[in-house]
């Protein structure tokens, strides 16, 4: 077999060869699932590089002049390894799982090294392998992975920051994904996260255990249910599709009827932004998927769960200072299923000192605190980003203009009062809703300092 020489040469006193580093994809079945040209790499390779389990596998071709190093708690000096090895005109061969370059090492050694420093032998890959078990074609799996640090069990509070959070989202977007799991992040967690997101009945559930192992065993067409009950064999991966249509919600301006709110005194009405209102204030706001969003006064949180929408990638961040408005707001994002939306309850600005910066700012109630609220929110709205406010009220509507204009920044104002149609005997008369103040800012280059 001819040695390629990929990667550049390198001259220190006489010319050295600059071997490629070999990643080999290796399942568990060892030595048995490799080709002759990994084999080949693999008895010519000087230093190998793997986890302790991989190595484990190989170890029976392994050669034993060769130096082995484990990367279990070493993972960010491979490259330097990798590097010094290569400089030294040494072969290298890192040992990956199936097929590195799908949440494999692979990725994670080209961005630190130069991609034509490696050549890549690929294996089939567990989700392969997975679905060819199941009978189920794979080309539109969403394919994720939770193989990463353990943050426990899923936890609401912890939205964005959780290690689960990106598979919830995705759980949300696709029908049907492949999931390499962890010890930890195992499949029962994934079916409590998925119970507690209210997803149990939508999505079945198989298992494949000890794949390309005697012990490899399929456990199929489990119920959420059951499956966060169970306890499973660790290595696995999870296969998960959808029984019920995905939902396809309006993304913006919903009837106010459709969220639960409190009505005090008010059967006719409640405490909401009124559709109109909220569909030109989030106009306002200017909305990029990614963006982030904080929601400031969120009352039934009508605006910031329609933002959410919106910024399907992004988050929005909400504080709601009345107690009894949050278990309002928490049931219609329940009832909307939308995961990138985290409620806090606290009077602003408290509590918003941990939150990331924000594309756009809505505010809709103050608790007194307009004006360093606008303050706050200036200061912290990336370059670029929109503030927009509503007030009813003639006082809170002055405060907020002086306070923009002390601040040098400019304002956009519309004052939108709407009338909508009630019925009178076999005819209609307009009633006219409550004026509203929408105030818009946008963070100027000179406002970033």
């Amino acid at each position: 077999m001819n040695e390629s020489n990929k990667g550049p040469q390198m001259k220190t006193g006489e010319q050295t060869i600059v071997h490629p580093c070999r990643i080999v994809g290796v399942l568990d079945n060892g030595s048995a699932g490799l080709t002759r040209q990994m084999r080949y790499h693999v008895s010519r390779a000087e230093l190998i590089i793997g986890a302790s389990r991989t190595l484990k596998l190989l170890a029976d071709i392994l050669p034993p002049k060769a130096e082995k190093r484990e990367l279990d708690g070493h993972f960010m000096q491979v490259p330097q390894w990798i590097r010094s090895a290569q400089q030294r005109g040494r072969r290298v061969v890192v040992l990956a799982t199936g097929d590195p370059l799908c949440h494999g090492i692979a990725s994670f050694l080209q961005a630190r090294l130069c991609i034509h420093a490696f050549e890549i032998l690929p294996n089939l890959s567990m989700v392969q392998l997975a679905c060819a078990r199941l009978g189920m074609s794979w080309q539109t799996l969403k394919i994720c992975s939770i193989h990463g640090r353990d943050t426990g069990e899923w936890q609401k509070e912890r939205g964005i920051e959780h290690g689960l959070y990106p598979l919830l989202q995705a759980m949300q977007k696709h029908d049907r994904l492949a999931v390499f799991t962890s010890p930890a992040n195992s499949p029962d967690r994934i079916a409590r996260l998925m119970m507690s997101e209210g997803l149990e009945e939508d999505f079945n559930m198989a298992v494949l255990e000890h794949l390309m192992r005697d012990s490899e065993r399929l456990i199929d067409d489990l119920s959420i249910k059951e499956a966060a009950c169970r306890q499973f064999a660790d290595p696995n991966m999870v296969l998960l599709w959808r029984t019920t249509q995905r939902p396809d919600p309006v993304l913006f301006g919903l009837a106010d009827d459709d969220y639960a709110m409190r009505r005090p005194g008010k059967p006719s009405g409640g405490l909401i932004t009124k559709k109109e209102v909220r569909a030109v204030s989030l106009a306002r706001m200017q909305l990029r998927r990614s963006s982030i969003v904080w929601d400031i006064g969120a009352a039934s949180g009508s605006v910031g769960l329609e933002a959410a929408r919106l910024a399907s990638q992004g988050y929005v961040y909400a504080i709601e200072k009345n107690r009894d408005n949050l278990p309002l707001a928490l049931k219609n994002q329940r009832d909307m299923k939308i995961s990138n939306y985290q409620l806090v309850h606290g009077k602003a600005p408290e509590r918003l000192e941990n939150w990331p910066d924000p594309d756009a700012v809505f505010i809709g109630g103050s608790g007194g605190n307009l004006a360093a609220l606008i303050e706050l929110a200036l200061q912290r709205l990336k370059p670029g980003g929109h503030l927009v406010m509503n007030f009813i009220t003639i006082e809170n509507f002055n405060t907020a203009m002086n306070t923009l204009q002390a601040l040098g920044a400019n304002s956009d104002v519309i004052q939108m009062q709407v009338a909508r149609s009630v019925p009178v005997l076999h005819m209609n008369r307009l009633a006219a809703e409550n004026p509203v103040f929408i105030v818009s800012t946008q963070k100027t280059g000179e406002q970033s300092s």
